[in-house]
């Protein structure tokens, strides 16, 4: 099944979580979205956002990678379901190529890749459970542009996808331009806690609050009192 049934992100839209980490994108999203640790960074460094385009495809098998390869759109992230398969690599050097040729912004797979060393060389952003040197078989029919479940995630086609060395994260194409805000006021947030760590004011605010509420600070005590009991 190949479908072209979906709608991309505005362009505004992934722009505005260009340079936000994905464990800010994390936070503000319900700390819901990312992808299970397997799938990691097969590059480190390199990091992308940009809009789903789904693939799912037979364990060891990526006929309908090649196929997506020709019909996704610059900006994309391919998004892979290869069944967490990891006996064969499902692309390599030659795809990844391709991806790029094409537009491609990152690749993600929850399956195996190979050409390891060649793709650290390049400036492709690949993600992967790891790598393999067998090569695939091209056979096998599968499903683009349709729902997957990457990761432990269920990712639609044209939802948002970021990357980085912390993994990956997804949110609901409807959900991402709602979070514009908050993930901008996150990063105000954490900057503005670095700068107090810096000059040595370093009780959280909510802290205090907390502790009340699981019952780990009497409601009558406060927490400089708890912090002078430990010489602090």
């Amino acid at each position: 099944m190949i479908s072209s049934d979906f709608a991309r992100l505005d362009a505004a839209v992934v722009a505005a979580f260009e340079n936000v980490a994905t464990t800010i994108i994390a936070d503000v999203a319900g700390r819901r979205g990312g992808l299970d640790a397997r799938i990691r960074s097969m590059t480190p460094g390199r990091r992308a956002v940009g809009t789903a385009f789904t693939v799912e495809v037979r364990p060891g098998d990526n006929l309908m990678i090649h196929a997506a390869l020709m019909l996704a759109q610059p900006g994309d992230i391919l998004i892979v379901d290869g069944k967490a398969d990891t006996t064969s690599a499902l692309m390599g050097e030659l795809m990844c190529e391709h991806a790029m040729a094409v537009g491609l912004k990152a690749v993600v797979i929850d399956g195996a890749i190979r050409d390891v060393a060649t793709l650290r060389e390049g400036s492709l952003p690949v993600f992967a459970v790891g790598c393999n040197p067998n090569g695939p078989t091209r056979v096998q029919s599968g499903r683009i542009g349709g729902p997957v479940s990457v990761g432990g995630v269920s990712i639609m086609p044209g939802d948002l996808i970021a990357c980085d060395d912390d993994g990956v994260v997804a949110v609901r194409r409807e959900e991402a331009a709602a979070l514009i805000d908050a993930a901008q006021a996150k990063v105000a947030s954490e900057s503005k806690r670095m700068l107090d760590i810096s000059e040595g004011r370093l009780l959280y605010g909510w802290l205090e609050g907390a502790l009340k509420a699981a019952g780990e600070l009497p409601p009558d005590t406060d927490i400089a009192a708890l912090m002078a009991r430990f010489g602090r």
